[in-house]
């Protein structure tokens, strides 16, 4: 049962790590300026209203320097993949409970796709 539980899991997150990189990065880019850059910057070491988002895929929550993360977000140890990014992009406060992000989320999963395919090319 166990076993069965952990296959689940693991084929869960490659697909979702799958989709994640079906997304378009130029529309990405279009919805990372039009929703993300009032608060994110995509440039390594800017860091706005929210940290930089330069070389998030793969990289620990609360990692970037210089930036006063929440005590929520400091304790979140997962790595952000493509499928922790598309978890936390479409609940932000549902995802991690008590971080201090407002926006409320982007429900559209094509959206997020493209998103999270814009920012797997900020490195």
């Amino acid at each position: 049962m166990l076993r069965r539980i952990v296959l689940i899991v693991a084929f869960a997150t490659i697909a979702s790590d799958a989709r994640a990189l079906d997304g378009d990065p130029a529309a990405g880019k279009s919805i990372f300026l039009r929703i993300c850059q009032n608060c994110h910057s995509p440039e390594i070491g800017i860091n706005k209203v929210g940290p930089s988002l330069w070389n998030v895929v793969g990289r620990q929550p609360a990692a970037v320097p210089d930036y006063a993360y929440s005590e929520s977000m400091k304790n979140n140890k997962a790595p952000w993949t493509a499928a922790a990014l598309d978890a936390y992009i479409a609940d932000p406060r549902g995802d991690v409970h008590g971080v201090k992000m407002y926006f409320k989320g982007l429900a559209d999963a094509k959206e997020r796709a493209d998103v999270v395919a814009f920012l797997s090319t900020l490195k």
